[in-house]
């Protein structure tokens, strides 16, 4: 790694003087068990934690980050229980025993899901609730309530009900209630992952403002890492509770592409798999950087996909919707004429805004809910005569929630009940998909002990084990690392490769670049764009990074190998002599 420049500020150097700040948090030594475990969750941890710092932890799904933010918030082992060994530092004063509950009023945490930390019914109510516990004086709660709302700009929603309120607006609301207990800490576990790219921009500006202009430390876990790579002071990648690696973000891109490790987001592992000396970690920069490796930069003239809609097959469709309605009791038409067909063997993925009408529309492809008007046909059957246990036979459908999901006491037999339940022998398909779920390892484990992200794996087991031939997915990526992804999307090619058929929901712009073959854009419950996925290069917002990237010079670039593969095919052979 010599001789790369890397472009970020070394933490490690105090302005020059050669004096190592004094750390605001610091891990030594530090073991955890979760109650009735024999494997630490925590493995002898050693981290520091510097004023102001902006640390970005990644890893795979159980790999310890979350234990990692509970620990920091002050919640392990206080609330969860377990065993710790080892020590935690607050400004270079040991804490121990019940003094760590002193990090609860340093410490402030957003988790992944945000209606699990909403208690109140009023987004108003909500903010001031932490401070009613703090037992503050009525009018600095007035005061800070007020501040807070206004500057996340929450104001015009202070009296609505908070389970009304959007996924963005609901992340906004919990951070608001964090903020204004005035800690020096935010610990971010995974607050982006149910929001839509549009969303989770606008609420990483946010932490970004409150580390860099508010002087917040900011430790942040997250999976989806072109939102927020460039964002990190430094980065910390964990593996089975240990820390691996830690270092400045370019430096650690490189050594994950040497150790074959995900964890880096398509623009530096690009330019780390070029072996290059700068390696960026914008698409600005690296749009920049690019411009070394190309004989010039001019706009590609190559004509543009077409937006119009994907035509039918003459084949009779899997599915076939037609002039859809849907109105909830009470509420505002959600789905509104929208019609969509879809053919054997494709992999179609259903993009749009949070409460654009996306996973109405799968419940109603599923048939779990009617259309007030229009239909609904798969394989030429009117799923509004089919029953659920009929539809169920052909469909496998998995909604957001894998809690939906999970009853019985292990994993493996979360998978049995399904093959039990529609009389199918087992022949051996509980341990491939196991196995093709990683998840062989965990086969004897209660699935409500497990991370967010393995129940999300459970839970599509449980559907994939009746060998559905049409899989309707909501969201199965969100909370499952770069590597699983890359195994769940290499599992739904193949199916759709030997006949299958799946349509996804999903926020995961890269995912649907890298796996699928066509891309339904929905927008107030109509179809905006349905196209093949080339559309993806001429959106903005809902553009992948590669595609950012190379916009200009080629068109068809959407992936980091599609890129690499542009260079060798003549870009790369003419620049060699630079």
């Amino acid at each position: 790694m010599a001789g790369r420049n890397y472009a970020l500020f070394d933490l490690s150097i105090d302005f020059g003087l050669g004096v190592e700040p004094l750390s605001l948090l610091e891990i030594k030594d530090l073991t955890y068990y979760y109650s009735g475990s024999t494997k630490p969750a925590l493995d002898n941890i050693n981290l520091k934690i510097r004023e102001g710092e902006f640390l970005l932890v990644v890893g795979g799904s159980g790999s310890g980050k979350s234990s990692l933010a509970r620990l920091l918030a002050g919640l392990i082992p206080e609330f969860y229980g377990g065993k710790v060994q080892g020590s935690v530092f607050l400004q270079g004063r040991e804490l121990k025993g019940e003094e760590r509950r002193a990090l609860n009023s340093q410490v402030g945490i957003v988790f992944q899901d945000p209606e699990k930390q909403l208690v109140m019914t009023s987004v108003e109510a909500e903010v001031a609730f932490g401070l009613e516990n703090l037992g503050l004086p009525r009018q600095e709660m007035f005061r800070r309530v007020a501040e807070v709302m206004t500057f996340l700009n929450l104001a015009h929603l202070k009296k609505e009900f908070t389970a009304k309120l959007s996924g963005g607006e609901k992340q906004k609301v919990a951070l608001a209630a964090v903020i204004a207990m005035h800690p020096r800490i935010l610990v971010l576990d995974e607050p982006t992952s149910q929001l839509d790219p549009v969303a989770a921009g606008e609420f990483l500006d946010l932490v970004e403002y409150l580390n860099k202009e508010l002087g917040y430390t900011v430790i942040l876990i997250e999976q989806r890492l072109e939102r927020c790579f460039h964002l990190a002071d430094r980065l910390v990648v964990m593996d089975q509770g240990k820390i691996t690696r830690s270092g400045l973000p370019g430096e650690v891109a490189c050594w994950q592409v040497e150790h074959s490790l995900p964890f880096i987001p398509p623009v530096a592992r690009f330019f780390a798999s070029l072996s290059s000396p700068v390696i960026p970690v914008t698409v600005r920069d690296g749009r920049r950087e690019l411009k070394k490796y190309l004989p010039s930069f001019q706009a590609n003239t190559q004509q543009r996909p077409s937006l119009s809609p994907v035509k039918g097959k003459e084949q009779p469709a899997v599915l076939d919707a037609k002039s859809l309605w849907y109105t909830y009791p009470g509420a505002q038409e959600v789905i509104k004429g929208l019609s969509l067909r879809v053919d054997e063997g494709e992999f179609a993925v259903i993009l749009g805004a949070n409460a654009a009408g996306k996973s109405t529309l799968l419940k109603l492809l599923a048939g779990i809910i009617k259309p007030d008007r229009g239909s609904v046909h798969l394989q030429g059957q009117n799923t509004y005569k089919l029953s659920l246990s009929e539809l169920g036979r052909h469909v496998g459908y998995l909604s957001q929630n894998p809690n939906d999901y999970l009853f019985q006491d292990t994993v493996e037999d979360e998978l049995r009940f399904t093959l039990n339940n529609f009389k199918i022998p087992d022949n051996g398909i509980c341990e491939t998909i196991l196995q093709r779920l990683n998840l062989d390892g965990m086969r004897r484990a209660n699935p409500r002990d497990l991370s967010s992200g393995e129940r999300q794996r459970v839970a599509l087991a449980s559907v994939l084990v009746a060998g559905p031939r049409l899989l309707l997915l909501d969201e199965p990526t969100r909370g499952i690392d770069y590597r699983l992804k890359a195994q769940l999307g290499g599992f739904l090619q193949e199916m759709t490769a030997s006949g299958g058929t799946v349509v996804m929901v999903t926020h995961d712009v890269e995912f649907a670049a890298e796996y699928a073959s066509r891309v339904v854009m929905v927008f107030d419950g109509m179809v905006a764009c349905d196209g093949p996925r080339d559309v993806l290069g001429e959106s903005i917002f809902y553009a992948p990074q590669m595609a950012r990237l190379f916009r200009g010079t080629a068109q068809d670039v959407l992936t980091v190998d599609e890129g690499l593969k542009k260079l060798s095919g003549g870009y790369l052979d003419a620049c060699q002599t630079r």
